[in-house]
This record gives structure tokens, sequence and C-alpha cells, in this order.
């Protein structure tokens, strides 16, 4: 992904809020069903990730794997991921 459209995206996060939350229960399969779910109705989407700074990493990148999304930006417990639908 190039800069430019990364930096339009990240510009266009700021007013969104996150649509999906990984608890306790941590990263399990129903979440990446509502992630896909969610990634397929929205192209990009945030997810809370209460989890500590290494694993919100590591769920960060399982999602990216599991997804085939793009991980746009992370801040503190908020992931930022865009995948594009080519159905739209």
């Amino acid at each position: 992904m190039n800069p430019i459209l990364k930096k339009k995206l990240k510009a266009q996060a700021h007013a969104l809020n996150p649509v999906v939350m990984i608890g306790q229960a941590g990263l399990t399969n129903e979440v990446l069903n509502e992630i896909n779910i969610a990634l397929d109705v929205h192209e990009l989407i945030k997810v809370r990730i209460r989890a500590e700074r290494d694993d919100r990493r590591i769920m960060s990148e399982q999602i990216v794997t599991a997804t085939q999304a793009e991980n746009i930006q992370s801040i503190g417990q908020i992931g930022v991921f865009y995948r594009k639908n080519p159905n739209k």
C-alpha cells in the first residue's frame, strides 16, 4: 500500500468508533468472523484490543494474517484495519 493512500485512510479512520472489541477471551474464531463481516461491510474498521502491549501486537498480526487485511495504524488499544471489498 502506498503512503498516500495509507495517510488518507488514517484520516478517515479518525472519526470512526471501534466496531469489534477483543476482551478477556482473546482472539477467538468468533471474533475473527465478526472482523471479517465488518471488513466486508465497511472496508475500514477500528478494533479495540484489551491486552498487554506485546499481546496486542501479536493479535494485530494474527488479524492481518487471518483476514488478509492491512494494518493501517495501531495506537494504544485501538487497531485500524483495511481490506478492499471487490464487490463495492
